[in-house]
């Protein structure tokens, strides 16, 4: 029986293919009927200007939801004034953004809550290709520690200071980000061996091999297999 696992990798250029969106209709109505009051915090926005400066970079108003854009280089600086001065010491989540640009590609957004005070929002710093680190906020709120290492399994992108920074989903040894743009939808072919089909079959190489050109046997028409027979 050849073995598939001694097989030299193949892999090929990663192809991008863009697809514009549809700018708004004259006249469409572009208010969000789900907006909520808690999502729009001036007053939080405020506070972070006069205590951080230029550091606040960019401040969004949409769907009366605040976002936040800031210098990554003091996103804990910024993350602890955010839980200990202004109360959000619930981090809900986190996770990574691809722009595809030429700068600037990737950002990651933080969404913080407030409980006492009913009141969100949302942080962001951007990433470079050049420089695919970002400081971990686990010291801040521990509650950061997964979804940092699904953010660097997905996109690459490294939480410098986080304790325990492995993968999430992958396989350690799979050397792509799933949710890079470029980063096919069917899988590549060869990159992540699966299970055979029986016991004594070669593994998967393609995770859809049909779309790929292969005929995989019918689940009626798979050989036999003497685990199976006994």
């Amino acid at each position: 029986m050849p073995d598939s696992t001694s097989r030299p990798p193949q892999h090929e250029t990663l192809k991008f293919h863009f697809t514009p969106v549809d700018p708004p209709r004259p006249g469409a109505d572009l208010s969000n009927p789900h907006a909520k009051k808690t999502t729009y915090v001036p007053e939080v926005v405020e506070a972070l200007r006069e205590r951080f400066g230029d550091a606040v970079e960019e401040v969004t108003l949409y769907a009366n939801e605040h976002t936040v854009r800031v210098d990554k280089a003091r996103l804990v600086e910024i993350a602890r004034f955010l839980r200990e001065e202004q109360g959000f010491t619930y981090f809900v989540d986190c996770g990574g953004i691809d722009r595809f640009t030429d700068e600037d590609r990737y950002e990651v957004f933080y969404n913080l809550v407030n409980i006492d005070a009913g009141k969100r929002i949302r942080l962001k710093v951007r990433v470079d290709e050049d420089d695919m680190t970002v400081p971990s906020l686990t010291g801040v709120w521990r509650a950061a520690n997964w979804n940092e290492r699904e953010c660097y399994d997905m996109f690459g992108i490294r939480f410098e200071g986080h304790p325990d920074l492995r993968r999430m989903y992958m396989p350690e040894d799979f050397e792509y980000h799933p949710l890079r743009k470029e980063f096919p939808l069917l899988g590549i072919p060869g990159s992540l061996p699966l299970p055979p089909q029986t016991p004594e079959g070669e593994l998967t190489r393609d995770p859809f091999p049909a779309a790929h050109g292969a005929k995989p046997p019918k689940s009626y028409e798979e050989p036999p297999s003497e685990f199976t027979e006994e």
